[in-house]
């Protein structure tokens, strides 16, 4: 029993410690903001916007792209229509985007964006990948422009949400806040590579065009950060490796789910995929080890392993009154579990502002509970899901975050 108490114990401390490393680095280090205004040169970029049944959002979309602040002529708005309206598709031929039509069998974001590299010509210096329900700050290109002349090209910018209006739009935004924090943030204060979020993301052209290329897969951004940590792919084009940089002052609004439905099928996409992907690319994990390659291991390894938070939360939540309830047959002190569950609860409360403290605080605590056994039902509901499709509809067009100044 001891042993199996010391396991039970120390598993959930390393994921605990990890987290608490990575936000206090964030902490300690200095919000980097660059001086972006008259470039020597402006980079000609390709913003990819892969649409799926968004005729609700779609022509908003482009005309907020078509008002960014950066030469017109320097970049392009490629929208890649998959399955949309006959009127959606006549309204954006009168926009300035370039239109791709795409139909698949088994749609995918990865399919949608080969089609789209498959038709355009290799003149851009980057790409932007930015979903359909994406909004981009006015001088994000400007900012991205200012990376790229500074050496970075592979690039993921501060998703952030475009509306706070629900519960679950509210808990939603603290998790993005959370994971920016310690996981962007925090790796790059560390000097290891930022996970990415599958949106918000910019690379240097070729390099995107040939990493897509060997990807047919949901859960793209998985893959697609490893083969970045792996170098293998900078190597074959020449290119000098690097880690993927945080812009945390290079903003794009996201929209945050606002019903328990949508939350269930969002978590479960992501959770499909990241136990889909730890054990498919085992050996690459394994090799990355012993070549003593520490940003894919953590990608890879511990990004993987680590279990969601809300359910960290809630087994850390539940072992105290375990302890209390069978304490006379435990060696293990509660009060182990009880600092435990402090240490963590700092990790996740350090990056949350103020203002959400004021505000939504409360509103997120009492929609925790339920949020918490939606991931618990569905981890016994993954078989599959990393083969499918699970389309998230969208119906938000303007930016509603009273958060957005207070949070970094």
């Amino acid at each position: 029993m001891p042993v199996i108490e010391a396991i039970l114990f120390a598993i959930p401390a390393l994921w605990v410690a990890y987290n608490l490393l990575f936000c206090m680095a964030a902490s300690f280090s200095r919000k980097k903001q660059a001086d972006y205004a008259s470039p020597a040169r402006y980079h000609r970029f390709a913003i990819l916007v892969p649409a799926y049944r968004e005729d609700a959002i779609i022509l908003s979309t482009v005309q907020q792209h078509e008002a960014l602040r950066y030469p017109r002529e320097a970049f392009d708005i490629v929208v890649i229509a998959d399955s949309l309206q006959p009127a959606t598709m006549a309204a954006l031929a009168a926009t300035s985007a370039i239109v791709v039509p795409v139909s698949f069998e088994r749609s995918t974001k990865a399919k949608a964006l080969n089609a789209a590299f498959a038709q355009l010509p290799e003149s851009y210096d980057g790409a932007i990948i930015s979903d359909a329900d994406n909004l981009l700050d006015p001088d994000f290109l400007l900012k991205m422009n200012r990376a790229f002349l500074d050496g970075h090209q592979v690039i993921q910018a501060r998703r952030v949400a475009k509306n706070i209006d629900s519960p679950f739009a509210i808990l939603d935004t603290a998790n993005e806040i959370i994971a920016n924090h310690i996981y962007r943030k925090g790796s790059n204060a560390l000097g290891l590579s930022s996970s990415v979020i599958g949106s918000g993301m910019v690379f240097h052209y070729r390099l995107i065009k040939h990493i897509m290329s060997q990807i047919d897969a949901t859960g793209e951004d998985k893959i697609l950060q490893m083969m970045i940590a792996e170098k293998k792919v900078f190597r074959e084009l020449g290119l000098p490796a690097q880690p993927i940089l945080y812009m945390e002052h290079a903003l794009v609004f996201d929209e945050k789910i606002d019903n328990p439905a949508a939350f269930a099928k969002q978590r479960k996409r992501w959770l499909a995929a990241q136990y889909s992907y730890l054990w498919q690319y085992r050996a690459n994990g394994w090799a990355a080890l012993k070549q003593g390659n520490f940003d894919y291991l953590n990608l890879f390894v511990f990004h993987n392993l680590m279990p969601p938070r809300m359910l960290l939360l809630a087994y850390l939540t539940f072992m105290p009154v375990l302890c209390l309830v069978l304490g006379r047959y435990l060696t293990l002190p509660v009060t182990y579990w009880l600092v435990l569950w402090a240490l963590n609860a700092c990790s996740l409360l350090l990056p949350i502002p103020r203002r959400f403290f004021a505000r939504y605080f409360v509103q997120a605590v009492l929609n925790l509970p339920r949020a918490i056994g939606i991931m618990l039902a569905l981890l016994f509901r993954l078989k599959g899901a990393e083969n499918t499709f699970i389309h998230t509809s969208h119906h938000k067009t303007a930016i509603n975050n009273p958060l957005v100044d207070a949070e970094g």
